[in-house]
């Protein structure tokens, strides 16, 4: 992305204004953390306060986990990916994602920026709300707990070694999408919705990915 030089180790300053920059990052933890919170408080209030029966939540709960990550690879697909035609665009694009992949292991920026992901969450909320009724409020919780899930997912991939057992294959997909080709693997979370929209990379790419060692994000 941007033509920059893919960089393991270090960091980069997106504002000169200390407050802004700081905006910028986020500990792992606390969206992590966070999101599950509100995911089991807001379970919590639907069963004890909006009677809503159990079946119902668990079933609205599963298919809010199952929509977080057809949002997800939209936001990461057309949000995250737009295609920039001015330099005032391609700056725009280098501070919303592109300094993820100019910078893929530095963990103050594998999270979204808590302000801008608890803005979304509230639109999200309102919609589900505006949408569905109390029962928005269910499938709330299971979507903001799909993004808890998420953030770990992707941090372990960014800063752990891959496995050897079937996850390994959330590795493998996100360093396609790193250091083989970003225009496609837009998925984080599992490789599904690149399969259902065709952005799976090409063979000749997954094959080079086989055949040559992908780079460790560990090291």
């Amino acid at each position: 992305m941007e033509n920059r030089k893919i960089s393991n180790k270090g960091s980069a300053t997106l504002f000169q204004n200390r407050l802004l920059e700081r905006l910028t990052r986020t500990t792992f933890y606390f969206p992590v953390i966070l999101f599950l919170v509100v995911g089991i408080v807001t379970v919590l209030y639907c069963y004890l306060s909006l009677k809503i029966n159990i079946l119902s939540i668990v079933a609205l709960y599963l298919a809010g986990l199952f929509a977080f990550t057809l949002v997800e690879y939209l936001i990461h697909r057309f949000i995250f990916h737009f295609k920039a035609n001015t330099p005032g665009q391609e700056l725009l694009k280098y501070k919303i994602h592109g300094v993820h992949h100019h910078y893929p292991k530095d963990k103050d920026r594998l999270a979204m920026p808590p302000l801008m992901s608890l803005t979304l969450a509230a639109l999200f909320f309102l919609l589900y709300k505006w949408l569905f009724g109390n029962y928005g409020i269910a499938l709330f919780s299971g979507f903001v707990s799909g993004y808890s899930v998420y953030l770990i997912i992707h941090y372990a991939v960014h800063r752990y070694r891959q496995p050897h057992n079937f996850l390994s294959i959330l590795w493998k997909h996100h360093s396609l999408h790193h250091y083989r080709s970003d225009n496609s693997a837009f998925s984080v979370s599992n490789p599904l919705w690149d399969y259902v929209f065709g952005t799976m990379p090409d063979k000749k790419t997954i094959q080079k990915g086989d055949k040559e060692k992908l780079p460790d994000y560990s090291s």
